[in-house]
């Protein structure tokens, strides 16, 4: 067998890849890392280097790596029944038994599933649902979908449009219709507010948007439990239910992205279960079937699909919408986390450790805060922690690469350092992640005060 050195694959990598989300100079520069086994909550790359993932891969590993049942639930399928699509008024078995199966643990009311082969899809889906229901209604100017700066729903250009990160519609644009309005981010942009001001400050700018707009024109409005990619945006406590209250006012519909925190990440089946919020319509994802093969949905209200049944044909769809191999994985996936009561585990147990642990971080010079709900936490890298001060250039990219040579998996959004680690994490593994964090955080604090 040949085994090829590190640098085979990086050349691989500059004459053929164009990874997502990646300066292709500077990683043209630098070279790939190149992963090739994992097991459990842990890496191992190409120079035999063993890493913890403290991202789950994207968000998304919730069982964690090398579960053989997942592995024989997608050849069994492929032998069954590779491939068939649910087009032309056909179903198959894997995706109505997984259909069931989701809308068994959703929110109450949320018996439907529209399947779609990612988070990004799913999303797209969602803006054509809620214009399609509106339409349906008689009410086709109602069109308008409100968003928040700084959120992430996707990187196709409904899912960009949706989100509100500046960066990606200069690059490609922004869909008309869609708006945005500030995001609930106290330690970044709350100023002298306490934290349950400016949340109610926060839900607020929803109500203003939609008199801004008219509430005749706004078809819905869209929102992550926790920002992910933002930056772990944990809402002040008084947020969600304000914005509850404005929801319930006016005649919009209510998006959950539920493609970060579905499926056991908050220590409930889904964020909204842990906000007590009850959406429209839950786009869904990552943790659905742990990453192991793609797959995403929408799961939407009784109340959304009796409308939709009247609306005729709904002209959307994808070849591999609820493909059978994914589902199976999915049901198999969502065995292993209700059999073995991992999200039970996780909110019982491992998240309140994990959230003890993280905030002990908190005492170290370079950290002006830590937060974090279940399976997800951040931590802000500050100059001063009284102003909340920057170091300027940025601090986070510079702890990220000494996390990566420590073997530690921590992503930065900014000077942003947050985590989601596999939901089977262990106490030990915690204990591990959180030491490799702190040593981190020291080396760069060393080489910011050698900068001045």
């Amino acid at each position: 067998m040949t085994t090829f050195t590190t640098a085979h694959w990086q050349d691989l990598s500059r004459r053929h890849l164009l990874a997502p989300f990646t300066d292709y100079r500077q990683l043209n520069e630098k070279g790939a890392r190149i992963i090739t086994r994992a097991e459990g909550v842990h890496l191992w790359d190409s120079e035999g280097q063993r890493i913890l993932d403290g991202m789950a891969g994207l968000w998304c590993v919730n069982v964690g790596y090398g579960r053989e049942e997942l592995v024989e639930a997608a050849s069994r399928q492929m032998r069954e029944l590779p491939y068939y699509n649910l087009f032309f008024q056909t179903a198959h078995p894997p995706a109505l038994e997984l259909a069931k199966t989701i809308a068994e643990l959703a929110p109450e009311g949320m018996n439907h599933v529209f399947f779609t082969g990612s988070g990004s899809e799913a999303n797209d889906t969602v803006l054509r649902l809620v214009r399609h229901y509106w339409a349906t209604k008689g009410q086709p100017e109602k069109r308008v979908v409100i968003g928040r700066w700084n959120g992430y729903h996707g990187s196709t250009m409904a899912g960009a449009s949706l989100g509100g990160m500046a960066a990606m519609h200069e690059q490609g644009g922004l869909l008309p219709d869609i708006v945005h309005i500030p995001q609930p981010y106290w330690f970044g942009e709350g100023g002298e507010m306490s934290p349950e001001a400016f949340g109610v400050w926060a839900a607020d700018q929803l109500e203003q948007k939609i008199l801004e707009v008219g509430e005749e024109r706004v078809a819905a409005f869209i929102a992550e439990p926790i920002q992910g990619a933002g930056g772990v945006i944990v809402p002040p406590e008084s947020y969600w239910p304000r914005v509850r209250q404005i929801l319930d006012k006016y005649d919009i519909l209510f998006i959950a992205d539920e493609v970060i925190c579905g499926f056991g990440r908050t220590g409930e089946w889904f964020g909204s279960q842990y906000y007590g919020n009850a959406p429209d319509l839950m786009p869904i994802a990552k943790g659905l079937t742990s990453g192991y093969v793609p797959m995403g949905g929408v799961v939407v209200r009784d109340e959304v699909v009796r409308v939709l049944d009247e609306g005729g044909e709904f002209y959307h769809g994808f070849t591999y919408s609820g493909h059978p191999v994914a589902a199976a994985v999915a049901l198999e996936n969502i065995r292993i986390l209700r059999d073995e009561g991992i999200v039970d585990r996780v909110r019982n147990a491992t998240a309140p450790y994990l959230q003890k642990r993280w905030a002990e971080l908190a005492d170290h010079p370079l950290v002006g805060e830590t937060r974090g709900v279940g399976m997800v936490a951040a931590l802000e890298l500050v100059r001063d922690k009284k102003t909340r001060t920057r170091y300027e250039g940025g601090a986070g990219m510079l702890c990220r690469e000494h996390c990566f040579r420590n073997g530690l998996v921590m992503r930065a959004v900014g000077d942003t350092m947050i985590i989601a680690p596999p939901l089977v994490i262990t106490p030990e593994s915690i204990d591990e992640l959180v030491t490799l964090a702190r040593l981190s955080l020291d080396q760069t604090h060393a080489v910011l005060r050698q900068r001045g």
